[in-house]
């Protein structure tokens, strides 16, 4: 074999090549995600021919033919411009919206002492912003002031009958404040006490065990407007003669048991997802049941299990709007109430309601989903991109 014959090794290195035009930027991320097959070529086509007959309606209905200052019906009883459309359906009413807006957030609470529940909102948003915030350092402290303290703090401050200030009973309450108090108290419970409850059905002992099991069958059979009906009318027949119970504190234990009961299954999911030989390494270490379940388990089981319970949070969110059943009304449930208010009375005025009502429930429960999405992603140690 002649060993000089090398002509098959290149003696010299290729120029470098810029990367194909196709194969970065918005050209290649429509082709790869908009175009990549013909049917993905058929059904972005379809799409953009609905969002194009949907949109400049709705832009139209939404901004530029909506009444957005005045006052009484007559700013939202414009007939249609050239009058293909019924009377009253120009554009939607943001004028009524601009009118209740104070209305919507706090309901009958009288207008002196709203500073009470804006204060309230103030100190909520100052404790929830650096719990959510990963680098923010102090985050036992911060979950004591943000769910132990503001809770009673808020209680007193809402209330009054203290430090002078003017006694507001709850029946005056709601609008948005509400719901978020519906909402907050219902996440605060649910979450410890479904953790409480998931354990308790996974014990050896067979007490617990059979009560944790009742009680999580029972409620989750049960409609939440069943609950809050039993809260309302059946709870009072119990008590003692003379003893009451503020309906408002009766809607907020029954929320926090149904939302519970929920989560207790979603935890007990994540329990279960977990292998066996994490709790037996932790037990050959010598740790003790709790610790076992709080260094060891707990962490990972929540971990995985964060888009159902950030869904259940959700879903508390949206149902906190059965509480109308029981003559409380929350943001949806006093929208409804200022439809009868004969100075709006239109054809306009409830839709443009429902719509405010509606893309407020949606900003709430968007906010909710990304964050859960971006602790998702922090907290995904074991799969590196």
């Amino acid at each position: 074999m002649n060993t000089h014959q090398t002509n098959f090794v290149r003696t010299s290195m290729l120029t470098q090549s810029a990367p194909p035009v196709l194969e970065k930027g918005y050209i290649a991320w429509i082709r790869k995600n908009l175009l990549a097959t013909p049917k993905d070529a058929v059904l972005t086509i379809l799409a953009i021919l609905l969002l194009a007959w949907l949109l400049p309606p709705m832009i139209k209905w939404l901004f530029i033919d909506a009444s957005w200052t005045g006052g009484g019906r007559g700013v939202c009883a414009t007939a249609a411009q050239g009058g293909s459309q019924p009377e009253g359906w120009s554009g939607a009413c943001w004028a009524f919206v601009s009118a209740k807006f104070d209305v919507f957030l706090f309901g009958r609470y009288p207008i002196d002492e709203r500073w009470r529940p804006m204060l309230v909102g103030a100190l909520f948003v100052a404790l929830l912003v650096p719990i959510l915030i990963p680098k923010v350092p102090y985050k036992g402290l911060n979950a004591i002031l943000l769910f132990g303290v503001l809770p009673i703090l808020s209680f007193f401050i809402l209330i009054g009958g203290v430090l002078g200030l003017p006694y507001v009973e709850t029946p005056l309450w709601g609008g948005l404040m509400v719901t978020l108090i519906l909402s907050f108290v219902g996440i605060a419970v649910s979450l410890p006490f479904g953790i409480v409850l998931a354990l308790g059905r996974q014990s050896k002992m067979p007490v617990i065990r059979m009560i944790s099991t009742i009680f999580i069958e029972i409620v989750r059979g049960i409609p939440l407007i069943t609950v809050l009906f039993m809260a309302s009318v059946m709870l009072p027949l119990f008590l003692p003669q003379g003893m009451t119970v503020d309906k408002f504190l009766r809607a907020l234990i029954g929320v926090s048991f149904f939302a519970s009961a929920y989560m207790a299954e979603v935890v007990r999911g994540g329990l279960q997802a977990i292998p066996k030989g994490q709790g037996e390494g932790a037990d050959s270490l010598g740790l003790s049941y709790w610790q076992k379940m709080r260094l060891i388990i707990l962490p990972q089981a929540l971990k995985l299990v964060i888009p159902g319970i950030v869904n259940t949070f959700i879903g508390l969110f949206k149902d906190t709007s059965l509480v109308s059943i029981i003559g409380m009304f929350d943001l949806l449930g006093i929208v409804r109430q200022n439809f009868s208010d004969a100075n709006w009375a239109s054809p306009v005025t409830p839709l443009s309601g429902l719509v405010f009502a509606g893309f407020t429930f949606w900003l709430f429960c968007f906010g909710m989903s990304r964050y859960s999405g971006f602790m998702e992603r922090k907290l995904d140690k074991g799969h590196k991109r």
